[in-house]
């Protein structure tokens, strides 16, 4: 008994000394800590850091055994501990999220792959070796929002409309201007993180980079648009081309090659390339801001300035870039002029023709563009019909191209039909057609075909003709004027060419002509034409040779003109449907008159 009342009174004695040691070391402890966190204290006294500090420092003084002497796992030889070795320490660290220390300015972050994980963060989970899920703090990780906090963010609004839930979490964050950061979960594999950070305050301007129609499209169907996305910037595809922006373009091609260390590009080469870009744009006094085709050009430039050994890119290793490009992509239009050689689709270059002119079509494959000849006929006759577009009635056209041929019929009225009634049945076609016809830059063309066809005049076939028309008979500008008449330049020198060959324009398209040099040098030798015109009437001429004619103050037209056979044609036509009503209306009353009434038998009863 008395020994057991010793190790009784020891044992007591043990924990007194123990707590007078830790109530020691704790002292000592918090004074000496308290003296190298006070500057940090002082600095941070109105921020929750010096909370954290302070709490901090207390569970460390409360915790000194367990945090500054090593208890590890018994090892047992030959086995590998079952759970992963503890860091002591690791609860005291700082998981710092964002580091700006070295930002200058405001951050500005472009977020290429806008995932939900990349945009607003997440709280990651490990498994340990005992096969259990695992969280803490330092699995915090911070998203662009909270990169770019106090600065920009910016990102392509399809990518994060076609991510799930971020467009939903974005909107929700950028109204409330506050970010909780929360395990990424679509699945619902886990019922709750066991963390909850703290919500982030958000102070930044968010630019999401889309397309016009997607825009519009979210614009209307989510309010909520308006309110976040308050200034709305276009960008053009074109610039001006002035003095100042072709400098900046020569600018941009010297930092390209500089960045991917290419070649030096020559006077001419850039020159070239600047050809190029007012080229992409169909109008001279425009520049293309197309910056990604263009850096393309660059690099197969510097591809075949390197292939033919040269230390400069020059004009030829453009010239040559721009002709593998048009090779690759025109498989279809060589498809489409072999037949033509063929015979298949039915191409006169050659020749007159009444009632026929050859339209020119334009064929978007993509990125390429490229025109062919489309041949398109008129019939005319005796009737109240009207004119009768073939495409619409067979459902291949379009509403502009049916709109179109509804100005050609006012056209018609306006010019021939004030003293007498437009008594015709007209048709018109693309022939050989097969495929969807929309676009009016072919009612010039169905004009032409028409007053051929009335007036008997036959169209010169090597002519061909673009060019939209109003009912006052001006020739509107059409889109792709290079492109169509490169197309028919083409389709001539393949089939023969003659020197009366070429191509009919709107006056107001000749701002836009850019063509390919062997087309402009085929001009120049008068091998090839290009005739802009302002009316109907400059363009009928050119087809037939015939003056057009102008109206004289009694309503006629000089004799020999076309105008003054389209004019006798019509009159002809509604005076022979008069003519043949009348003849009709006589033997109907004449076959009424004769015939006898019989009287109706009555019926027996």
């Amino acid at each position: 008994e008395q020994i057991d009342q010793i190790f009784l009174e020891l044992r007591d004695l043990q924990k007194e000394v123990q707590e007078k040691v830790g109530a020691m070391d704790r002292m000592l402890f918090m004074k000496h800590a308290s003296d190298l966190t006070a500057p940090l204290i002082k600095k941070y006294e109105s921020n929750p850091i010096k909370k954290h500090l302070e709490t901090m420092l207390e569970d460390m003084a409360d915790n000194l055994q367990q945090v500054f002497t090593a208890q590890g796992q018994v090892q047992i030889p030959g086995l590998s501990p079952l759970l992963p070795e503890v860091d002591r320490f690791q609860p005291y660290q700082v998981n710092l999220l964002v580091d700006n220390s070295e930002q200058k300015g405001p951050p500005v972050i472009v977020e290429d792959y806008p995932t939900y994980r990349n945009i607003f963060g997440s709280i990651e989970r490990v498994v340990d070796r005992s096969g259990v899920w695992r969280t803490d703090f330092s699995k915090i990780k911070a998203g662009s929002l909270i990169k770019a906090n106090g600065g920009y963010l910016v990102f392509n609004l399809m990518d994060a409309i076609m991510e799930p839930g971020v467009w939903k979490a974005l909107k929700r964050a950028l109204k409330s201007k506050r970010l909780e950061i929360e395990t990424y979960d679509p699945f619902y594999l886990f019922t709750t993180t066991g963390l909850k950070p703290d919500p982030i305050d958000l102070s930044l301007k968010v630019v999401v980079i889309s397309d016009t129609y997607l825009y519009h499209l979210l614009q209307h169907y989510d309010e909520d648009v308006k309110k976040i996305f308050k200034v709305r910037a276009d960008f053009d595809t074109s610039m001006d081309k002035n003095k100042e922006s072709i400098q900046q373009f020569t600018g941009f091609i010297k930092m390209q090659t500089d960045e991917e260390k290419l070649k030096p590009f020559d006077r001419t080469a850039v020159a070239a390339i600047v050809e190029q870009a007012v080229r992409m744009t169909g109008r001279q006094e425009k520049i293309s801001t197309s910056f990604p085709a263009i850096t393309d050009l660059i690099r197969e430039a510097d591809f075949w300035a390197s292939h033919k050994g040269d230390p400069v890119v020059q004009e030829k290793h453009i010239n040559k870039a721009v002709e593998a490009k048009i090779y690759r992509s025109n498989m279809i239009e060589e498809h489409i002029q072999e037949m033509i050689d063929r015979g298949t689709l039915m191409i006169d270059v050659d020749g007159e023709i009444v009632g026929q002119v050859n339209g020119l079509a334009i064929y978007a494959l993509g990125d390429y563009m490229f025109g062919k000849p489309s041949r398109i006929t008129a019939s005319t006759s005796m009737g109240r019909a009207g004119i009768i577009n073939i495409e619409r009635e067979a459902d291949m056209s379009g509403n502009t191209h049916n709109k179109g041929v509804l100005i050609l019929s006012g056209y018609l009225r306006k010019k021939f039909a004030q003293d007498k009634p437009l008594t015709v049945s007209a048709s018109i076609a693309f022939e050989q057609s097969y495929g969807n016809v929309d676009g009016d830059s072919a009612s010039s063309t169905e004009v032409y075909a028409l007053l051929s066809s009335l007036s008997g005049a036959p169209i010169k076939q090597g002519i061909a003709v673009t060019g939209s028309v109003n009912q006052k008979g001006e020739v509107q500008a059409i889109g792709g004027v290079n492109q169509k008449i490169e197309g028919f330049y083409d389709c001539c020198l393949k089939m023969g060419a003659n020197k009366s060959q070429g191509v009919i324009i709107p006056e107001s398209n000749v701002k836009d002509l850019m063509l390919r040099k062997d087309a402009v040098e085929a001009v120049k030798k008068g091998q090839f034409h290009v005739y802009p015109v302002k009316t109907i009437d400059d363009g009928i001429e050119i087809l037939t040779g015939k003056k057009a004619g102008e109206r004289k103050a009694d309503g006629t037209y000089p004799k020999g003109t076309i105008n003054y056979l389209v004019n006798k044609k019509l009159r002809d036509l509604a005076e022979g449907l008069k003519s043949f009503g009348d003849k009709e209306e006589k033997e109907e009353k004449k076959a009424g008159r004769g015939k006898k009434r019989t009287p109706k038998k009555k019926k027996s009863s």
